[in-house]
C-alpha cells in the first residue's frame, strides 16, 4: 500500500509527535508499505515565530500538489495542523480525497499561551480542520471525550508505543556520574517550553537534586532564574536513555500533553513517574506501581521514591509500537470511495 504522510513536524526536530511519526514510518516500512512523508524539511522554510527549532514550509500547497500528483497515494494520513497539513487538507477536499488526521497537540492552547487569542477561536479551528477527515485518530479515551465536548467527531484511537530495546534499564552504569549531586535525583527531560509547564517541577521543595534534560525557547531564561538545577541540554539516543535509567523519579509538570510519551519512555528505563492527574499521564500511570498523580507535585514526587522498577518496565511494555501500528493501519481510509472530505 502506498500512504502518504504529511506533518509539519519532523527531524531535525525532537520530540514525541516526530518519534510517533517516525517509529510508525519505521514500522510501515519493515511490513512492505511504501510511505511517501512530505514535511517541511523538503522544502523552502522559515522558522516558527517563538518557537525557531521548528521549520514551517513556505510554499505548501506546491509542495503538497507536487508530491500528492507524483505519490498517487493510496492512503492520505495528515499529522498536524500547521502549514503543511493545511494545505493538505485543503489539496483533498478541493479533489474530493479522503483522508485521516491525528491529533497530537493542544493547538487551541498552545497558540492560548503565546498570544492573546481565545481558546474558543482555537477549538473552532479544529473542529474545521479535523471534522473534514474520515476518521481523526487520538491517543486515548479521555482525550477523545474531551476533545468531542469541543466539538470534534469520527474519532478513533491510536495509542502511542515505546521503543522498549533503547529505553532500557542499565543496572551496570554509575548513576551519580550521570546524574550528579546528592540522591534522590528528580528529572525532567523533554521540551524546555512554556506549554511543559516546567517550571512546577524547578519551585519544588523536594530532597535531593533536580536535572533537566532537553532545551527549548525557555531553557536560557530558566537557566539564570534556576541556577541550583543541573541543566544538561539535548541529548538523544543511548545518551539519553542512560542518563533517564540513572534518575530516581521522573517529574512530567504538563497539564497539556495529550499523552506524554516520554512517561513511557521513562518507564521503559525502569523510573517512575510523577505527575498531575490530567489526561495525558493518565493514560500511562497506575497510582503506585509505575508512578504517582496527584496536584501536589511534590507529594506524587516522593511517592514515587519507594516503587519498584520493574513494575515500571512492565507498565512500559504493554504499549509496543507494532500493536499501535497494527491499529493506524485499521484506520487509515481510501482516497476515493462512498464518502468523499
Amino acid at each position: 500500500m502506498k500512504i502518504a504522510l504529511i506533518t509539519d513536524a519532523w527531524a531535525p526536530q525532537i520530540n514525541g509527535v516526530v518519534r510517533a511519526l517516525q517509529s510508525t514510518t519505521a514500522e510501515l516500512q519493515q511490513r512492505g508499505h511504501k510511505v511517501l512523508v512530505l514535511h517541511s524539511g523538503k522544502g523552502s522554510s522559515m522558522p516558527c515565530p517563538t518557537y525557531p527549532e521548528i521549520a514551517l514550509s513556505l510554499q505548501p500547497l506546491s509542495q503538497v500538489r507536487g508530491a500528492l500528483e507524483a505519490f498517487q497515494p493510496d492512503c492520505i494520513h495528515i499529522a498536524t495542523e500547521g502549514p503543511l497539513g493545511l494545505a493538505a487538507r485543503v489539496w483533498c477536499a478541493g479533489h474530493g480525497l479522503r483522508f485521516t488526521t491525528s491529533f497530537h497537540t493542544r493547538f487551541a492552547e498552545y497558540i492560548s499561551a503565546r498570544y492573546p487569542v481565545p481558546l474558543a477561536w482555537g477549538y473552532h479551528f479544529l473542529r474545521w480542520f479535523h471534522n473534514g477527515a474520515a476518521k481523526t485518530m487520538v491517543s486515548n479515551a479521555a482525550l477523545a471525550e474531551e476533545l468531542h465536548g469541543w466539538g470534534l467527531r469520527h474519532l478513533v484511537l491510536w495509542s502511542r508505543g515505546v521503543d522498549s530495546n533503547l529505553f532500557r534499564p542499565w543496572p551496570e552504569q554509575d548513576a551519580t556520574q550521570l546524574l550528579p549531586g546528592a540522591r534522590p535525583a528528580f528529572v525532567y527531560f523533554g521540551r524546555v517550553a512554556i506549554e511543559k509547564n516546567i517550571e512546577d517541577f524547578l519551585k519544588l521543595d523536594l530532597p535531593g537534586s533536580k536535572h533537566v534534560i532537553g532545551d527549548g525557547p525557555l531553557a536560557a531564561e530558566l537557566r539564570q532564574r534556576y541556577p541550583e538545577v543541573t541543566w544538561h541540554g539535548m541529548m538523544q539516543g543511548e545518551t539519553l536513555s542512560r542518563h533517564v535509567a540513572a534518575a530516581d523519579v521522573m517529574v512530567f509538570p504538563s497539564r497539556t500533553d495529550t499523552l506524554g510519551l516520554v512517561v513511557r519512555e521513562a518507564n521503559a528505563c525502569g523510573v517512575p513517574v510523577a505527575a498531575y492527574p490530567v489526561t495525558g499521564p493518565q493514560a500511562s500511570i497506575d497510582n503506585g506501581v509505575n508512578g504517582f498523580l496527584s496536584e501536589d507535585l511534590a507529594y506524587a514526587a516522593l511517592q514515587c521514591l519507594p516503587l519498584h522498577r520493574e513494575d515500571c518496565r512492565q507498565a512500559a511494555l504493554r504499549h509496543d509500537w507494532a500493536s499501535c501500528t497494527n491499529d493506524f493501519l485499521h484506520h487509515l481510509v481510501p482516497v476515493t470511495g462512498a464518502e468523499t472530505a
